[in-house]
């Protein structure tokens, strides 16, 4: 990302920009003038990996990723979605990106998958989103199989956080004051009792 350090810059492109614009362009082969999404495979890393391996982005990492189908009878063809530590899990059904401008336009399908921790099919959730874009077959040549992936974490994940080190902060705060009463408590003892001897 040394190319690409202008202060104030982000990169928050919309779905159709993804499909239309970077994701288009890189499957039909057409140079860009920026390389702001670099290719690579994100399933030989866990996704706690990929923001030091991405070129750009603070909260969402972005990525052009050749897709690895599993072979044999039981893969049928199915892309390979699992990691060292983990797999992702697609949820529910692809949804349809349109044109906003043409809405009877379809410019490709978006699908939503989650990390879990483990081994299909146990393993435990994780706050690690998936965006997986790619185009119509129509609109792709049957030669590159790519697809652009945008990855983040739950925005609710961060709120967890948020009210957990406020919880612990209360906790602390409470923990101090309980301590100062339970220090000066001797004292006011020792005054009851001279005040009882007299």
């Amino acid at each position: 990302m040394a190319d690409l350090e202008f202060p104030g810059f982000r990169f928050h492109p919309t779905e159709e920009e993804l499909l239309n614009f970077y994701l288009k362009k890189v499957v039909f082969g057409h140079k860009l003038h920026f390389d702001i999404i670099g290719f690579l495979n994100i399933y030989r890393h866990d996704p706690w990996e990929l923001p030091g391996l991405a070129k750009i982005g603070e909260r969402e990492w972005y990525f052009y990723v050749p897709r690895d189908r599993k072979q044999g009878p039981s893969g049928a063809g199915r892309p390979n979605r699992t990691t060292l530590n983990g797999f992702w899990k697609a949820t529910g059904s692809d949804r349809t990106i349109r044109c906003l401008t043409d809405p009877k336009k379809i410019l490709g399908l978006r699908k939503t998958l989650l990390f879990y921790n483990g081994r299909a099919p146990r393993g435990s959730k994780t706050d690690w989103v998936m965006n997986e874009y790619r185009l119509m077959p129509q609109n792709s040549s049957s030669k590159e199989d790519i697809v652009l992936c945008k990855i983040y974490r739950k925005a609710t994940s961060l709120k967890v956080l948020e009210q957990r080190a406020a919880m612990e902060e209360e906790e602390m705060e409470r923990a101090a004051m309980e301590e100062e009463e339970m220090e000066s408590l001797p004292h006011r003892h020792r005054k009851t009792r001279l005040c009882l001897h007299h």
